[in-house]
């Protein structure tokens, strides 16, 4: 039951990691935003008539920081999509094809993912010193944005992040020791297996 959970936890991180990425709401101005992948610019108190363009490739970014936080965040999700869709294969497939349902699979992939975005969203606001943003956010600087307000995108982005890095954590089984015994709950398999202790 658990590691259904699991398994849904991590598809529903993998897709609203996708949405974050692709959101051009990371920093914002009333007449501008900016994400990772994607810009936007509408005309003062008209923004359901918007103009966006999306970077096509890392040529296009404007800064190095920016390029290698992108690296970073796309890197960390395509794992994170690589997991997704293992652990939904192992979750819907047959028991007698996996017979080790005992513990989660690859919860290490997602743990470098995790520390992939989190990488990759800590080097991002290094771009905030750019040209391409100073234009925009008038006297941003590494780590300050300037007149720039950061946006829903970017905060997504840090949740999902924050929620990537936990789910490796209720993955592993947890181990306690009682009057000479191991105990160890697993909650995978919502069981308690005794392990009688070796005497050295």
């Amino acid at each position: 039951m658990l590691s259904s959970v699991w398994v849904a936890l991590g598809l529903s991180v993998t897709c609203t990691s996708a949405f974050s990425l692709i959101s051009p709401a990371w920093f914002q101005t009333p007449t501008f935003s900016f994400g990772i992948l994607t810009y936007c610019s509408w005309p003062q108190g008209n923004s359901w008539n918007q103009s966006c363009v999306t970077f096509s490739s890392l040529e296009d970014i404007p800064d190095f920081a920016w390029k290698v936080s992108a690296v970073m965040l796309l890197g960390g999700w395509l794992l994170l999509a690589f997991n997704a869709i293992f652990l939904l294969s192992w979750a819907v497939a047959p028991k007698g094809l996996c017979p080790r349902r005992s513990s989660v699979p690859v919860p290490g992939v997602q743990a470098v993912a995790a520390t992939a975005m989190i990488v990759g969203l800590l080097i991002f606001p290094i771009g905030l010193a750019s040209p391409f943003v100073k234009e925009v956010c008038e006297a941003s600087s590494m780590y300050y944005g300037g007149k720039c307000q950061l946006g829903w995108g970017y905060m997504t982005a840090i949740l999902n992040a924050v929620l990537a890095s936990l789910l490796p954590i209720i993955s592993w089984p947890h181990t306690t020791k009682v009057q000479g015994r191991t105990i160890i709950f697993s909650s995978a398999t919502e069981r308690i297996i005794f392990v009688p202790e070796m005497n050295k």
